[in-house]
């Protein structure tokens, strides 16, 4: 299992995970206090950063788009895609989403509508709020978080099939620092991978625990008999999804992780599409379209609200917090998106992994936020005061019984919610443990040559997120990985600027009139 790895990478994540374990054993209050203020001091000053770095992906992806670079064809014109567009679209949205937005979908409109930013003006519980509410949904779950993932996605495509570059993530730097890098196995770039590497393996930890108290709040609704949130039934659906995870990663991509997504991908379209049918039609129709126009004639209010003005710390709460995020998976998951838009031109790769999956997402938001805040009126906020009392899963099942067969639905929640922690695991599982080997290549990049590492490395953020629930309620371990968004998004900074030189590349290949365009030597 060692003859490949990577030391510089695998070691400094396992030690200083390791490390904040022990540390919130041995002094809980402590550690939390020290990790929270740190956090607390970099949302405050680099909420503006974050928020326009935010804001110039998404300005990236159109440039990007709409230049001379979208007829590129990554691997070469000659290259097969290793992926039918069906399955790349399913694998993104599985892979993204993951278990955050069923969840969110109904419980953060109403967060929103009941206590909306203070230094807007707007009224709680009133019309202006709930636009307000849908509104902050769509920015925050819709293009700006694809294109955080895409920019890097695609310029690692590039550079690792048509530059043949290492599977690294300092790859993302080679168009700037070219060979200054050194080779797969410099120091330099073990040190980068392995900081992104930390950010993503406490991320999946904290994500791991939060989805399975989740679950386990499910698997009580079904089963109420059960204590669903005991140490027992917790553990099972830790177990059982680890497990799912390993096995499907070690199926390989398309007999794994593409089946699932598939699978997955049906079953989430038949949920909204019931949920559209059986729940308020019409409203879904009209609020839809309204919000969208509130969310696009206030892209850029939305989009740089950080509160300074009014010292408000609502951003900081909400958008901010996503940014850091979405920036902290984002090094990590373009090494998996990256790889499979093989064969396809940067164009179409950048409607599968942007433009289709934020459509699917801000639809998801819209049928079951809007039913969400329907059910919370028509009943005199009680979702609001579930909501408060007993946290998101409850509010998500609770609108779900005001449907028809809600018995069942429950069921396919829970189905739907396993299926996409499983394959967004799945998915980090099979980049970590390429990230963490030696000689992975674009020649070899379809081989399974890190079996053992994948089994490894879901046993590890299986144990810690198990320890992490039972003995600290998540708090440091989720702390851990908010941090690792600062320096992931000076990573992705860097990518988008590499971006933008091969965009001037392309538009200088067009201009010699090379046709199909060629990217030349950087």
């Amino acid at each position: 299992m060692f003859k490949n790895v990577r030391l510089l990478v695998f070691l400094p994540t396992f030690l200083v995970l390791s490390g904040g374990i022990v540390a919130s054993f041995i002094d809980l209050d402590s550690f939390l206090k020290t990790v929270t203020a740190i956090n607390s001091y970099l949302l405050a000053n680099c909420a503006w950063f974050l928020s326009g770095m935010s804001l110039m992906m998404v300005i990236t992806a159109l440039i990007v788009y709409l230049s001379p670079l979208g007829k590129v064809r990554i691997g070469g014109n000659d290259a097969a895609p290793l992926l039918s567009l069906r399955q790349l679209f399913s694998i993104t949205l599985c892979t993204t989403i993951a278990v955050g937005a069923l969840f969110w979908a109904t419980a953060e409109p109403l967060y929103h509508l009941h206590s909306p930013p203070a230094s807007l003006g707007i009224d709680a519980n009133s019309s202006q709020a709930k636009l307000f509410a849908m509104g902050n949904i769509f920015l925050e779950w819709g293009i700006t978080p694809y294109a955080i993932y895409g920019i890097p996605s695609i310029l690692f495509a590039i550079l690792f099939y048509n530059y043949k570059t290492p599977f690294s993530v300092t790859s993302l730097f080679y168009p700037i620092l070219g060979d200054r890098l050194g080779n797969g196995n410099s120091a330099l770039r073990q040190l980068i991978d392995s900081l992104c590497l930390f950010a993503l393996v406490a991320g999946m930890a904290s994500s791991l625990g939060t989805g399975s108290i989740t679950l386990a709040g499910a698997l009580k609704q079904i089963f109420p008999p059960l204590e669903g949130y005991s140490t027992i039934t917790l553990g099972a659906v830790m177990f059982a999804i680890v497990i799912s995870f390993a096995l499907s990663a070690v199926s390989g991509l398309k007999k794994g992780i593409a089946r699932l997504s598939s699978i997955n991908t049906w079953i989430m379209l038949g949920t909204i599409i019931f949920v559209f049918v059986f729940g308020p039609t019409v409203l879904i129709l009209n609020f839809g379209i309204e919000s969208f126009g509130y969310y696009a004639n206030n892209f850029f209010k939305l989009s740089l609200f950080t509160g300074a003005a009014a010292n408000d710390p609502w951003p900081g709460w909400w958008p901010v917090f996503y940014w850091a995020v979405w920036f902290a998976w984002a090094p990590i998951t373009c090494l998996f998106l990256g790889r499979l838009l093989k064969g396809y031109t940067v164009r179409t790769s950048m409607i599968m992994i942007i433009v289709l999956p934020a459509l699917f997402s801000m639809t998801w938001m819209t049928i079951l936020g809007t039913t969400a805040m329907e059910v919370d009126s028509a009943t005199g906020n009680s979702l609001n005061a579930l909501l408060n009392s007993s946290g998101i899963d409850a509010v998500l099942y609770e609108t779900f019984k005001s449907l028809p067969i809600s018995g069942i639905m429950i069921v396919v929640l829970f189905v739907v919610g396993f299926l996409n922690y499983v394959t967004a695991a799945d998915s980090s599982t099979d980049a970590i443990s390429n990230l963490c080997t030696s000689g992975v290549f674009s020649e070899n990049v379809e081989s399974d040559i890190s079996l053992r590492q994948k089994i490894v490395w879901a046993c590890i953020i299986g144990l810690t997120a198990f320890i992490m629930v039972n003995y600290t309620g998540l708090k440091g371990v989720k702390m851990l990985a908010n941090l690792g968004g600062f320096p992931a998004a000076l990573i992705c900074t860097v990518a988008m600027i590499a971006l933008l030189k091969l965009v001037f590349l392309a538009s200088r290949a067009e201009a010699e009139q090379k046709s199909p365009i060629e990217l030349p030597k950087l």
